[in-house]
């Protein structure tokens, strides 16, 4: 039997498995790298238009923690209804209107006082008027001073200066010589009611009285007696000693 040899040569259907292999696995490798390049050039680029997932940490989301009230500033907080400046606020505003009220009612109080004293003026006038328009507006040659002193007590400042000048200058003399007498009184109606007088103006302390007063006259200068029928505007005045006199007006 012959001896048979074992030939060491790779035969050729070997050497072409081997070089599949050898051209497989340098395919691999080839792309491997090209692989890595391509990850390492997406890696460098930016971030844009790409959607970035971040793993959860290891010990979960925790919500983060509750501020501390000393985190905020005093003057950031929220007033409340009962704060010292709005109480402040609301004391000045009911101090204002108690301050209003009260001068209010002093002014009512004041008015009504007033009127109250007009009303008792132009009573406590209108009698004093028509008690001294008589008076004052008449005088008899045979006692012209006793008449004439009876008609100051009815007057009162200024006027009664002059009133004194006038009667003793020219009412007394022209009385005298022509032997005058007047006598003036305070029209009223036939039918007996009160006389003709009428306030035009009150104030507590002054008072204007219109008067229809006749006055009879008889002198030497006519013949019988004369009837003058007049319209009288006296200014009464209130003084210590009660309503007086201060003007008079023949209109």
């Amino acid at each position: 039997m012959p001896k048979t040899t074992t030939d060491r040569t790779p035969n050729s259907t070997t050497r072409r498995t081997l070089t599949a292999a050898a051209r497989a696995a340098a395919k691999r490798a080839e792309r491997g790298h090209r692989d890595e390049q391509s990850e390492s050039s997406v890696t460098d680029r930016p971030l844009a238009g790409r959607t970035v997932l971040i793993d959860a940490p290891k010990n979960g989301w925790q919500d983060p923690p509750e501020p501390s009230p000393d985190a905020f500033e005093e003057d950031d907080a929220p007033k409340a209804p009962g704060t010292p400046r709005r109480r402040r606020l609301l004391t000045a505003l009911l101090g204002v209107l108690l301050v209003a009220g009260l001068v209010a009612i002093a002014v009512l109080g004041w008015q009504y006082r007033d009127a109250r004293h007009t009303e008792t003026a132009r009573t406590e006038a209108l009698a004093a008027a028509r008690k001294a328009a008589p008076v004052v507006l008449s005088y008899d040659y045979r006692r012209l001073d006793k008449d004439f002193a009876a008609a100051r007590t009815h007057l009162t400042g200024d006027f009664r200066d002059e009133y004194g000048k006038t009667t003793k200058t020219v009412v007394g003399p022209t009385a005298q010589k022509y032997r005058g007498v007047v006598k003036a009184t305070v029209a009223a109606p036939a039918s007996g009611g009160a006389p003709a007088a009428s306030v035009v103006s009150a104030s507590p302390d002054k008072v204007v009285v219109l008067l229809f007063v006749n006055q009879v006259t008889e002198s030497t200068q006519v013949s019988g007696a004369r009837v003058d029928l007049n319209r009288v505007r006296m200014t009464m005045t209130q003084t210590e000693s009660g309503w007086r006199v201060s003007a008079v007006d023949a209109l």
